[in-house]
């Protein structure tokens, strides 16, 4: 059920993610407010995210990104492929997160994988590798697949149906984890998948959580 209580005031960037993670070690909150730092620097170069954005980059990029981590826990151990990444959403906060799984982040647009590739660098993330690719050309198998709001879903699960590990060798809920926003009804039933959706208000108190939601597919 979800707590009605007063929004939380945050003093800086970062407290926004420690409030809703709040078991982070002080190592990954430096990675966070490191990611904000070189996020910023690149996004003037290339313009990763909307410039009128870059405010509430933690709020609605990097929180909106670790939603994910809110519908599921990937397993130590396990591989987790970021399609159509961009800037590096949502793989490199969950990277952060995540330090003991590996994680593949594609992208068809050279420049941003570019991007993605030094971030990863100068946050010391060895668990992270970066790519110029779409998700049909690859042949490694993943047990978890996410993205954020790249495609319809029946457009979007035709890309990577074939990406996950035989379900006796996957983790442990190994499947799709989508990012979207507004009504789905309609998208799901277009695609004719066994899906469900996860509510992010439910986790987070921002208004701009109202209608964003993680879509789950699985394996």
């Amino acid at each position: 059920m979800r707590h009605l209580c007063r929004r939380p005031i945050f003093a800086g960037t970062m407290d926004i993610i420690s409030h809703y993670f709040p078991d982070l070690t002080d190592h990954q909150r430096q990675l966070f407010q490191q990611l904000e730092t070189e996020f910023r620097g690149w996004n003037e170069r290339l313009n990763l995210v909307a410039r009128t954005d870059v405010d509430n980059l933690a709020e609605r990029h990097f929180l909106h990104s670790l939603g994910i981590a809110k519908v599921v826990e990937f397993a130590p151990g396990s591989s987790v492929l970021d399609v159509g990444t961009g800037g590096g959403l949502p793989g490199l906060p969950l990277a952060i997160l995540f330090p003991q799984v590996k994680f593949h982040l594609v992208d068809s647009i050279g420049k941003k994988i570019r991007a993605v590739q030094e971030m990863a660098h100068a946050l010391h993330l060895t668990n992270v590798t970066a790519e110029q690719t779409r998700a049909e050309q690859l042949r490694p198998q993943y047990d978890y697949v996410v993205s954020r709001a790249v495609a319809r879903l029946a457009t979007f699960h035709t890309w990577i149906e074939h990406r996950y590990k035989p379900r006796h060798a996957a983790a442990p809920n190994s499947g799709l984890y989508y990012l979207k926003g507004g009504d789905l009804a309609e998208e799901i039933a277009e695609a004719g998948l066994k899906a469900s959706v996860i509510e992010l208000k439910d986790f987070f108190q921002e208004e701009f959580f109202e209608t964003k939601k993680v879509v789950v597919v699985p394996n």
